[in-house]
């Protein structure tokens, strides 16, 4: 039986080249995030830029959502201060908030005069499912990380199926969610990690 051919080694990582790429990218970022910024910042900091790896990017979620305050914006402070300390953590969360906060002020004063046109209440109904099906999307791609996480397929598959249950159906409040399920999920890894080390 002839061996498997051995597996290739990951593209390497990029870095960002300075606090200027920083603003830049994360002001590109913003400016794409119709609702679903989170799948927008894995197409453009894992798959267009190779700042993260697929399996970095979902550990840098999994803590942006566990902290209080908006994901992106803790994922932006995270990164940017990971690559240039508290000055990258700026130059990413300026990048971020900046020009699409100029937008969003001429949006409200142009949805006040139009907010009750029957074209703009449906233009804006297809903007919820074009954001839903983003984030959907980017979900799925993440999913196929958790095949190497140490509590392997079946138990992360689970915990995820939960977490929708509690949240989606349940309509249960997203801290206690966090906080409960989170907390059990990292036990267990804790568990199974140093359970892992000590078996010869």
């Amino acid at each position: 039986m002839l061996p498997s051919p051995p597996t290739p080694d990951p593209p390497a990582l990029n870095r960002p080249s300075g606090l200027t790429e920083l603003f830049v990218a994360f002001t590109v970022l913003a400016l794409q995030g119709f609702g679903g910024v989170m799948a927008v910042a894995h197409r453009e900091l894992v798959e267009r830029r190779r700042w993260l790896s697929n399996e970095a990017y979902l550990q840098e979620v999994a803590l942006a959502q566990a902290l209080p305050g908006p994901n992106v914006c803790n994922l932006a402070v995270m990164f940017g201060d990971r690559c240039f300390g508290w000055r990258g953590a700026a130059a990413a969360l300026s990048g971020l908030m900046a020009l699409p906060a100029v937008l969003l002020l001429a949006a409200v004063v142009l949805y006040t005069g139009w907010a009750g046109h029957a074209l703009v209440e449906g233009a804006l109904h297809g903007m919820g499912a074009v954001a839903a099906g983003t984030v959907a999307g980017t979900a799925f791609k993440l999913m196929a990380e958790l095949r190497r996480h140490p509590l392997g397929t079946p138990a992360t598959v689970a915990m995820a199926g939960l977490t929708f249950v509690a949240l989606a159906l349940l309509r249960w409040p997203i801290a206690p969610v966090i906080l409960g399920l989170g907390g059990v999920g990292v036990s267990l890894t804790w568990w199974r990690l140093a359970h892992e080390r000590r078996t010869p």
